[in-house]
């Protein structure tokens, strides 16, 4: 690896394609507006990039965590960006003395030249998904076929289960992949609104099964996370649809929060609100395979307010105890302490630590961002407790595709 003065050479912030689900959280995030998008990718301006990571935490999926070692004079143009259908490999590094390089790049740089990205691997046995097969220029449509409000009528929240049919219209979709919904209408400044990301909440063979439909999980959105009244463009479209209108879908998006499929792999799912619908997706796959007992175990750590307010809380109860491990926590339920998934996750510390250990069992987080922190947390504490070292531990559960988490 040559030494060169580092005026000559920066680290340039790419998005990779293959993992991107084209959300535009990291357009909306970004301070300085360098990046863009097209029909196809977006993309990072390098000349306008300050390397300020604000888009690095909020996206969902990792894509945007990625870095190239590039000369000054010669990074990657948008043009080349919006071309992409995946990352160009890293090329032969040139790495100036410590002294020479600020500490910033000189870290982007090691991440480089250790080829890390932010995304899992699938589990080794997940099936192959298929991504990225309708546009926003050539998007599907699918029709209406279910729209059935979940949560109770005094729940502060309205939680709705959507059924959507392709018919003739290929939409292959797996467990725990999602797709975009495009709104009607154009936004404030006269442009069509973006795509609208929601997780399939029904498994591989159809809400119904051996039909072309999706379910989805969705919540109308009636104010946003400072508590203001906020109407969601893409949130309110889709609760107000009636059976038998039209729906324009793009995706299906996502290849790591896949589900494994070999026998004897347990699943543990932690989720809160609408993050349950991969959840409920990966039950349902090994709900209607039960006969077969080809799984391991099933535990699931799920969240809500309250009772009316837990989406799928009856067809839950009604799920045999031996095939699933259901712990609910309720943060809101009137004489109740409150109650949250981290909790349950410490309580359960024993059967946590054994599953941890399991080569077998793979993890999914799925939820509000905020949640995040305190369930890696909890792990920690449960890792303590039992003579595991957290820190030593994540990495390799990444390495071994078995942590996945979707949090936006």
């Amino acid at each position: 690896m040559a030494a060169t003065a580092s005026a000559e050479y920066a680290v340039q912030h790419l998005i990779d394609p293959e993992i991107c689900i084209r959300c535009n959280t990291c357009e909306a995030t970004c301070p300085v507006k360098a990046i863009t998008h097209d029909a196809r990718n977006y993309v990072v301006d390098f000349k306008i990039c300050k390397l300020c990571n604000d888009c690095i935490a909020p996206c969902p999926t990792g894509a945007i965590d990625n870095w190239r070692q590039v000369a000054k004079s010669a990074p990657f143009t948008l043009e080349e960006q919006f071309s992409w259908d995946s990352l160009p490999p890293q090329g032969e590094l040139q790495v100036a003395a410590d002294s020479e390089v600020p500490a910033q790049v000189r870290e982007l740089t090691e991440i480089a030249t250790a080829g890390q990205g932010g995304a899992v691997a699938p589990p080794w046995s997940a099936s192959h998904p298929y991504a990225n097969l309708y546009s926003i220029a050539q998007p599907a449509t699918a029709t209406v076929t279910g729209n059935l409000r979940l949560t109770g009528e005094q729940a502060s929240a309205d939680v709705r289960h959507i059924v959507l049919d392709f018919g003739n219209t290929a939409f292959p979709v797996l467990e725990g992949q999602t797709l975009g919904v495009l709104p009607p209408g154009l936004d404030g400044n006269g442009r069509p609104h973006f795509v609208r990301l929601y997780s399939v909440a029904s498994p591989r063979d159809g809400e119904r099964p051996h039909y072309n439909n999706v379910a989805l999980t969705i919540k109308r959105v009636t104010e946003n996370h400072e508590g203001t009244a906020t109407l969601g463009v893409g949130s309110n479209y889709m609760c107000d649809l009636k059976i038998g209108e039209t729906v324009r879908v793009v995706g299906p998006y996502g290849t790591s929060f896949l589900m494994p499929n070999h026998p004897g792999s347990s699943i543990m799912m932690i989720c809160t609100g609408t993050g349950s619908a991969p959840m409920r997706a990966m039950t349902e796959r090994r709900r209607r395979r039960m006969a077969l007992k080809e799984g391991g175990e099933l535990m699931l750590f799920f969240g809500a307010r309250r009772r009316e307010e837990l989406p799928y809380f009856g067809p839950l109860m009604k799920l045999p105890k031996d095939f699933i491990d259901i712990n609910l926590a309720f943060s809101r339920e009137p004489g109740q302490p409150k109650t949250y998934v981290q909790d349950l996750i410490r309580a359960r510390g024993r059967d946590v630590e054994r599953l941890l250990r399991d080569d077998n069992c793979y993890i999914y987080l799925c939820g509000l961002k905020g949640m995040e922190s305190g369930v890696l947390e909890a792990f920690r504490d449960v890792c303590s407790e039992h003579g595991l070292d957290w820190d030593r531990l994540k990495p390799e559960l990444r390495t071994k595709s078995r942590l996945h988490i979707e949090t936006y």
